[in-house]
């Protein structure tokens, strides 16, 4: 067994099949099939069932999935060490980032980040709760993660790195009731049409929260892609309670902003598994402390 099985192998897993695998890595077909072949001898098991034109993953592909991340983790690990002593140079971080994190601080972040290190690529996934960050990074698909929950988390096996809390505010379009930047209360939204994203989120417990009040307020819209939530502001479709990570960008596109009070607040922490760090990755959360010991230090009490 060697590296270069490994990588094969999971490009074959996250392309969806030996073709697209082929062309993403360079390889002709028939070498990539050699390949997986010979691995399959040297370890005894069967990697993949083959599905018609396609494959699955068997039970010992899957069971292989997250030793051969960290083995790779590991070797790159080991690469940008010995390349680290001639500064960083190179290489690529993964950060696995729910929505609103993803807009700030990753934004300031990456911004930071490439003015350091402008040879090195940071690239981002998707993920919508904290428990997919939290599996993205234990799996090894990604080494760190950026995620936002209505209290701490504390997951086991992980690094956890508060970086900071982001209290909710209402996004309008401008011309209506709600004056930028002057704090409202949840009742001053009576008769205001909500839009929402699905049950299970902070965001939308709070929309819930207003809602119940019964003073009119009525949700209109219920999104999946919180991307989508602003443009919906904007075109007057009604109003959306956000974290304040999306204030700045939404200023910037012409809406409202105005804090709310009471409010509950959006935990962002950065998690990490404690070891096969790259040199990057190691870099980008070591930026990311610096961050967020400012933060800190900006919003502690005086005296």
């Amino acid at each position: 067994m060697d590296a270069r099985q490994l990588e094969y192998f999971l490009a074959i897993v996250e392309h969806g099949g030996f073709s697209k695998a082929a062309a993403a890595l360079h390889v002709a077909q028939p070498s990539l099939s050699q390949a997986m072949a010979n691995l399959e001898a040297d370890l005894g098991v069967v990697l993949f069932h083959r599905v018609g034109r396609g494959v699955v993953l068997s039970e010992a592909g899957t069971e292989l999935l997250e030793p051969s991340r960290r083995v790779l983790r590991d070797l790159a690990a080991v690469r940008d060490t010995a390349a680290a002593l001639a500064g960083l140079h190179g290489g690529r971080v993964e950060v696995a980032t729910m929505p609103s994190p993803g807009i700030e601080p990753l934004t300031t972040l990456i911004h930071r980040f490439a003015e350091l290190h402008p040879s090195v690529t940071v690239g981002t996934q998707a993920a919508f709760t904290p428990d997919e960050v939290v599996s993205l990074v234990r799996s090894g698909a990604c080494e760190l993660g950026l995620l936002g929950s209505s209290s701490p988390v504390n997951p086991s096996g992980l690094d956890v790195l508060h970086v900071e809390d982001q209290p909710f505010v209402v996004v309008a379009a401008p011309g209506g009731a709600i004056e930028d930047d002057v704090t409202i209360r949840p009742e001053d939204l009576a008769g205001q049409k909500l839009i929402a994203s699905r049950t299970g989120s902070l965001m939308r417990s709070i929309v819930d929260d207003v809602t119940a009040g019964g003073t009119g307020t009525e949700i209109v819209t219920v999104v999946d892609h919180r991307t989508s939530i602003l443009p919906l502001v904007l075109t007057g479709v009604g109003i959306a309670v956000l974290p304040s990570s999306w204030t700045r960008l939404a200023r910037r596109c012409g809406a409202v902003v105005a804090p709310i009070e009471p409010t509950a607040h959006l935990h962002v922490a950065m998690v990490s598994l404690p070891a096969h760090l790259t040199s990057a990755a190691r870099a980008f959360l070591t930026l990311t402390r610096s961050l967020a010991d400012r933060r800190i230090r900006r919003t502690a009490p005086e005296g």
